[in-house]
């Protein structure tokens, strides 16, 4: 079975943050960093080249090929920071607070399972910490240790 492209690093992502540029990105990934920790209660990791990871889960899709991949997590890009929100997928009462919750928080775009914010400023903190929480508690549910 093939790995996939993206695995944990040994990269500290203290460095990855630190060098984040410009410096706005920078600052935003640090308050990005701070409230994955609050809600996930995890160290993050690196996966890859950019992209810092809280947890991890291990699942077998219906064509028989086995991921490991990070339950949630963020990746500063340039232009949009990508936050990797799996946990609204898992099942229909999480996707129907998801829903929720993203009608109530600001300027966004969505991708499969990511979610593009291009500054912090455009979002509710607050929503956004909802948004995260519900995430993380549909994957430990889904997903249980």
């Amino acid at each position: 079975m093939a790995e996939a492209k993206t695995q944990i690093t040994a990269v500290d992502p203290g460095d990855f943050l630190a060098a984040v540029e410009p410096e706005r990105k920078r600052e935003e990934a640090g308050v990005l960093d701070a409230l994955f920790r609050k809600v996930t209660g995890e160290e993050p990791k690196m996966w890859g080249p950019s992209i810092i990871g809280y947890g991890d889960y291990r699942t077998t899709y219906d064509s028989g090929r086995e991921v490991h991949w990070l339950r949630s997590g963020f990746s500063p890009r340039k232009a949009k920071h990508s936050l990797y929100l799996m946990g609204g997928y898992c099942d229909e009462v999480a996707g129907e607070r998801r829903d929720a919750l993203l009608a109530k928080l600001g300027k966004y775009k969505t991708g499969k399972s990511c979610l593009y914010i291009n500054k912090l400023a455009d979002v509710d903190m607050e929503v956004l910490e909802n948004l995260l929480r519900n995430d993380w508690e549909a994957m430990a549910r889904k997903y249980p240790e």
